[in-house]
């Protein structure tokens, strides 16, 4: 079998909220698939897609129960850094944004990085890493 693209769905309280936070950090938005359930973001260089949907809608579309993020974490999704200078300067915007960081910077191996969630609890860490 072969997959034609991969995308993620996430759950999220407040449409507009979610709309706020991802273009005052600078995602470009999937504008052809906004609505009152949903809106949509394309991330990073390869435009991986993630879309937003209220939480009772995609509950109900995809007949599963969405986790209490304030208990629990999802999955935590990367975003790249082209160098520590450039960690520091998301962690401040996303600060700005009204994210939550969960993890201050710090260095882990040959990397830099720090983890955030956005206003609905979805993890995020953004890393430098030489080389990469």
């Amino acid at each position: 079998m072969k997959t034609k693209q991969i995308w993620a769905n996430l759950a999220v309280a407040n449409i507009q909220r979610t709309n706020r936070f991802y273009s005052q950090l600078g995602f470009q938005p999937n504008s052809e698939i906004n609505s009152e359930e949903m809106t949509s973001f394309s991330f990073g260089e390869n435009h991986f897609i993630i879309n937003f949907f209220l939480k009772e809608i995609i509950q109900k579309n995809t007949k599963t129960e969405f986790i209490d993020l304030t208990t629990g974490i999802e999955t935590v999704f990367s975003l790249s850094a082209d160098s520590r200078n450039e960690v520091d300067e998301w962690r401040e915007a996303i600060q700005n944004a009204g994210g939550k960081i969960s993890a201050e910077p710090y260095e882990i191996g040959q990397g830099y990085t720090f983890v955030f969630s956005d206003p609905d609890g979805h993890t995020f860490n953004v890393l430098y890493w030489p080389g990469m």
